[in-house]
């Protein structure tokens, strides 16, 4: 089997991102748990463990929390697999990286030495990066989880029902919009080019190509933003995001926010 080329690891890259954009719509629609709450609930019982997850001074209140969500996974119907690909392996592996050297520079007695480099991992050491690793697992985790269960803009009209700034809101809007657009648009591009390329280019080719192709998609980007921004301003758009869809709360969103509360309370009692 011949080795894949350039073109082909970037179209196949781009097509995995638009795939797992549409896989969080789909699981958004998906009749599980969290998924028939109010958003405004989840974003409130969501940020707030993650907030006592981040602030709990002990491991088991973190791991407890992080045994939760995966418990709402569940009853959302959120694959775990999908939780372990997309956040437990890659969390651990950027937090255990930044993790590492506290366990040999955190001063106290040592818990175990390595054999071949006489390295001492301590005992403060391993606590510290246990807990710098449990609470990004438990908070990407939770984050993770809002988004799967709830429609992008609904949960930015969440955060301006609780006062975030409108800057911040139609910041992370837009973004996410011409995030999909610029994969999009750079899937297409190198398609296309694929498609008229006959035989294997050279690496100096391959590189001529990415850069050539990286300008033209910036160009490109730079002028569709600005006529979004004049065709969004020709239609009254002033700085507000609406959405037709509003919120209404039901007897089930009450009992959920109430649980949410007792179990951020008790959490921050015991985690004290």
């Amino acid at each position: 089997m011949s080795r894949r080329g350039f073109a082909e690891h970037t179209i196949e890259g781009l097509y995995q991102a638009i795939q797992r954009t549409l896989e969080a719509e789909v699981s958004a629609r998906r009749r599980g748990l969290l998924q028939s709450l109010d958003p405004r609930v989840k974003v409130a019982g969501l940020f707030a463990l993650i907030l006592v997850s981040v602030l709990a001074a002990r491991l088991s209140v973190i791991a407890a929390i992080l045994g939760l969500a995966v418990l709402l996974a569940a009853l959302s119907l959120v694959p775990i697999r999908l939780l372990a690909a997309r956040v437990w392996i890659a969390a651990l592996f950027f937090t255990g990286a930044v993790a590492l050297p506290a366990l040999f520079l955190t001063p106290g007695p040592p818990l175990y030495r390595i054999p071949a480099l006489g390295w001492a991992v301590t005992a403060p050491g391993a606590t510290s990066a246990a807990f710098l690793v449990l609470r990004a697992e438990t908070a990407a985790t939770l984050t993770l989880l809002l988004v799967l269960t709830t429609p992008w803009m609904h949960v930015l009209k969440a955060l301006r029902i609780f006062r975030v700034p409108v800057v911040f809101v139609v910041v992370l809007g837009m973004t996410s919009r011409y995030i999909l657009l610029l994969v999009e648009s750079a899937h297409e591009m190198f398609e296309s080019r694929q498609s008229r390329t006959v035989g294997r280019l050279t690496s100096g080719d391959r590189r001529r190509m990415a850069v050539a192709s990286a300008g033209v998609l910036l160009g490109r980007t730079l002028q569709l933003g600005g006529d979004v921004y004049l065709a969004m301003q020709a239609r009254g758009f002033r700085g507000e995001v609406y959405l037709l869809d509003d919120f209404r709360m039901k007897a089930a969103d009450w009992l959920a926010l109430a649980a949410f509360a007792a179990v951020s309370s008790v959490a921050v009692w015991a985690g004290r």
